[in-house]
């Protein structure tokens, strides 16, 4: 997943204890508006830093206890990075910000007449102002028994349960004295050929052909198949057709499979059935398609087929002009008449425009219309390509993967991390290792229960 194109879903929910005890209801003698922001990731936080000094109390709300830098998830899933890297708290992220109150709770609904968001614990907390940045979920596209089967990529334990998935495959591999249960263990299935399923492939290309085959005495690595599905007609559909044919091509070089043109029709713990075809597979993949957090279910407000909120010009619902609606949980057009695309540049310009927009009508003036302005799409294929699309310039090579990973370092937050993973990429780059291949207890399971494996 590159790190530009990307949405930043809300994660799972943690258990947290008692979240609201300490968040008063809104009274007539409060001098302070108060403004709820549901959901710490890029539009969420980007609201929160452009409130800075307006003079407004501000809670957030997360079902999580961090801000995940969710373009890079896929390095986590592929023991290029470790998971602290690309993740930060954000009780952290908020010391220094008096203003702040940060709550880890699941939020079930809101209520816009009482302005009140109600929370899993049966507690409310009121707002005059409302932002809802809540994220997308993965679609599998009405077939949601495939999810077991086939993981998606949104959230750190999605990415550390795809990890130790894989480095499983070759240790069962390496066990196995079946040649044909040895090859379904080594074949990994990606769905979907979004930025997501071509960074995918090309990394578990990498990672069997050079960095494990030394790690193993009894099977090749790299006789792996890294098979990459795609129901259209081309790789990354959102870019421009040269750009998406280079991306086929260096996945071909890499010894990427692809197949087009053929949805999956099924998907077990044995594989997949695409075009009438059965794939076996212990290993699947799901990078096909995302779909809205429950917003516009919670607002009663009018959506798009993805579950999206179509918002107004000025980012709020109609008929309530105090609730926002960002980053993927939000449809709104962009200069060209398109929908803004759900990917991480989008969600910070929302989320600054928001934090604007709050501050002048505190002072009693009107925000103009949010204008998005493309900053260009990038996807990464392997350690030493990429493709960017920055409209009349396109670029492609390991240029575009230099210019890719800057972009990446520059979005991070802290300069340890920035550092730490400048670090990890350069020894990759030079070396061809992953450092962070580790299998963990609770995803090893995970991973056998799907498969019906744990006794």
């Amino acid at each position: 997943m590159d790190a530009m194109n990307h949405p930043d879903p809300q994660s799972p929910r943690m258990q947290p204890g008692p979240p609201c005890a300490e968040v008063p209801a809104r009274t007539p003698a409060a001098t302070r508006p108060r403004v709820v922001v549901v959901g710490g990731g890029f539009a969420g936080l980007e609201t929160v830093t452009n409130l800075r000094g307006a003079g407004v109390d501000i809670v957030l709300i997360d079902q999580r206890n961090h801000h995940l830098f969710q373009p890079l998830l896929y390095q986590v899933a592929t023991a290029s990075l470790a998971t602290s890297e690309i993740a930060w708290p954000i009780r952290h992220l908020m010391r220094g910000r008096p203003d702040v109150q940060t709550l880890l709770a699941k939020v079930t609904g809101v209520d816009p007449t009482a302005r009140q968001v109600r929370l899993d614990d049966g507690t409310t907390v009121a707002y005059d102002y409302l932002v809802l940045a809540t994220g997308a979920r993965q679609s599998y596209f009405g077939h949601d028994e495939w999810k077991p089967f086939a993981p998606s990529l949104k959230t750190l334990e999605d990415a550390t349960l795809i990890r130790s998935r894989l480095l499983l495959a070759f240790e069962r591999a390496e066990r196995e004295t079946d040649p044909e249960r040895q090859r379904a263990a080594t074949t990994f299935v990606i769905v979907g050929g979004g930025p997501t399923g071509v960074e995918l492939a090309g990394t578990i290309a990498e990672l069997a052909r050079v960095t494990l085959p030394k790690d193993f005495r009894h099977i090749d690595t790299r006789r792996a198949r890294v098979v990459l599905i795609e129901s259209g007609e081309r790789l990354l559909a959102g870019f421009d057709p040269s750009l998406s044919a280079y991306a086929a091509a260096a996945l071909r070089k890499l010894g990427v499979e692809l197949e087009f043109g053929n949805p999956v029709s099924a998907c077990t713990a044995r594989g997949v059935v695409f075009g009438g075809r059965e794939l076996p597979a212990d290993t699947v993949l799901w990078g096909a398609g995302v779909r809205a957090s429950p917003a516009a279910e919670w607002l009663s407000a009018p959506a798009d087929r993805a579950g999206r909120v179509q918002v107004l010009p000025d980012l709020t619902v109609p008929g309530h002009p105090d609730i926002y609606v960002l980053g993927d949980t939000a449809s709104v057009a962009g200069p060209d008449g398109q929908p803004v695309p759900g990917i991480a540049p989008a969600a910070k310009q929302q989320g600054r425009y928001t934090g604007q927009a709050i501050r002048r009508r505190l002072a009693g003036g009107m925000p103009a219309p949010f204008r998005y302005r493309h900053q260009g799409s990038l996807a990464t294929i392997g350690k030493r390509k990429a493709v960017i699309d920055f409209g009349r310039v396109k670029l492609r090579g390991p240029i575009a993967w230099w210019i890719w990973g800057l972009a990446h370092i520059y979005f991070l937050i802290g300069i340890r991390n920035r550092l730490s993973v400048a670090l990890s990429w350069l020894w990759i780059h030079t070396r061809g290792q992953r450092g962070a291949r580790l299998i963990t207890h609770d995803a090893a399971d995970d991973a056998d229960a799907a498969r019906g494996t744990v006794q």
